[in-house]
């Protein structure tokens, strides 16, 4: 188990507001949230959550230009290979997961290509149970 780097005060916050919220969150939505601690610039926002991403720490859904604290309290994803979410269309919640199997076969078809991936993000739109039910 890896332990949680060392963090500046703004990611920090940022990355207890992530950690608080039910729901995905834009950097705009992050910087509302945290004007009363001093954050006056949108690019205070973005620094912080470049390091976080940095360090595993936190997701970023690129279908809604959103962010989410990753779900491995404490720890980098970074080791858990190809991160994947099930993002729910009607109340928003996002649910984290891994599957060794998608992993392995990623894996093969871009050495079989030579392809060398640097960056894998899989999301998957739909209806979560509560909201299909």
């Amino acid at each position: 188990m890896t332990s949680t780097p060392t963090l500046t005060k703004n990611q920090d916050l940022v990355l207890g507001v992530l950690k608080r919220s039910d729901a995905p969150l834009s950097a705009y939505v992050i910087l509302d949230k945290l004007r009363d601690n001093g954050f006056r610039a949108p690019l205070q926002v973005y620094r912080a959550l470049d390091k976080l991403l940095e360090k595993g720490l936190i997701h970023r859904l690129e279908s809604l230009n959103a962010f989410v604290a990753c779900a491995h309290s404490g720890e980098s994803c970074c080791s858990h290979g190809t991160v994947a979410f099930a993002i729910c269309n009607a109340c928003g919640h996002v649910m984290e997961f891994h599957d060794h199997t998608v992993d392995h076969r990623l894996a093969d078809w871009t050495k079989a290509r030579g392809f060398k991936p640097e960056k894998t993000t899989i999301e998957i739109r739909g209806l979560c149970a509560s909201c299909a039910a």
